[in-house]
């Protein structure tokens, strides 16, 4: 998934490259948090990643230095809407509204879009970014023993 989502952003949205890593590090750092919400193993080397990559490689990005005014409320949109899917989820409520509140990082995505190339742009690819979020609602239920 890593691998794949980092070309989609580098190729389909020609994203800049300090966008795409700031990106990438975002994600490689809710994956991990989400394992650990969850109990899952995580590697050391993705924890090691994680922790460098929160407090000193986002941070230290050109694009995140440049954007972060704008990209704040955004992520911590992205944050609220997590922790209310994991609350749904943990209380036994998971349902399709569950299931969108967990693809807030595609809503910094496309804001990434908008910062890089423009609101015109951004509305052209709104659709192709909102369908990079690769699970299916019928997947995410069956985590649930709903299916």
């Amino acid at each position: 998934m890593t691998d794949w989502l980092r070309e989609n952003l580098q190729k389909s949205l020609a994203l800049p490259a300090p966008a795409v890593d700031w990106l990438m590090m975002l994600w490689g750092a809710i994956q991990v948090f989400d394992d650990v919400a969850d109990g899952d193993a995580v590697e050391r080397k993705d924890l090691n990643a994680c922790i460098w990559n929160t407090l000193v490689g986002m941070n230290q990005n050109s694009f995140w230095i440049v954007n972060s005014q704008t990209l704040t409320p955004v992520v911590a949109s992205m944050i609220l809407k997590w922790q209310a899917s994991d609350q749904a989820e943990r209380a036994g409520r998971a349902d399709a509204r569950s299931f969108v509140w967990r693809a807030g990082y595609y809503d910094v995505v496309l804001m990434t879009v908008a910062l890089c190339h423009g609101t015109s742009k951004a509305t052209e690819a709104a659709s192709q970014v909102m369908a990079l979020y690769g699970e299916t609602f019928e997947d995410y239920m069956k985590e649930f023993n709903h299916a």
